[in-house]
């Protein structure tokens, strides 16, 4: 039976093995949140360039990371709104990587049948593989 919380029926490492190495979860939402600001242009509060259209990588790490963090919010707390907003950041890293297939890291592409209508799945290998190869892209 497969089962998006616990990872149970996919080809895909489970919560506790894809986030073996994460930032405690305060932490890593306060670097999202701030890699989100840069990503928009913002610092500090105020606008201080204009993002960079081009930089699909760092685009990437930000998407990542905020899918990983939703979905290990929904695994902590498996009601519908933590388990909506974490399908929601899934939904758009596999947005992401189905236009930029060049920076899928795992096995399977975000189009795989091995993962689940969620795609959390998909965010916990997208994940591990990043996390195995020294976080790339990553300032934090």
């Amino acid at each position: 039976m497969t089962n998006p919380d616990t990872g149970d029926g996919f080809d895909a490492p489970t919560p506790d093995e894809a986030y073996a190495t994460a930032p405690a979860l305060r932490g890593e939402m306060h670097q999202v949140l701030a890699l989100g600001a840069e990503r928009d242009g913002r610092g500090a509060g105020i606008v201080t360039a204009p993002p960079a259209a081009d930089d699909a990588a760092a685009d990437r790490v930000y998407l990542l990371r905020r899918a990983a963090l939703m979905d290990r919010m929904a695994v902590d707390d498996p009601g519908p709104g933590a388990r909506g907003a974490a399908v929601q950041a899934a939904w758009k890293l596999t947005q992401f990587d189905r236009k930029h297939p060049e920076m899928v890291a795992g096995p399977h592409g975000p189009t795989s049948i091995e993962f689940d209508p969620s795609q959390r799945p998909y965010v916990r290998q997208e994940y591990a593989a990043w996390t195995a190869a020294g976080r790339p892209g990553s300032n934090g």
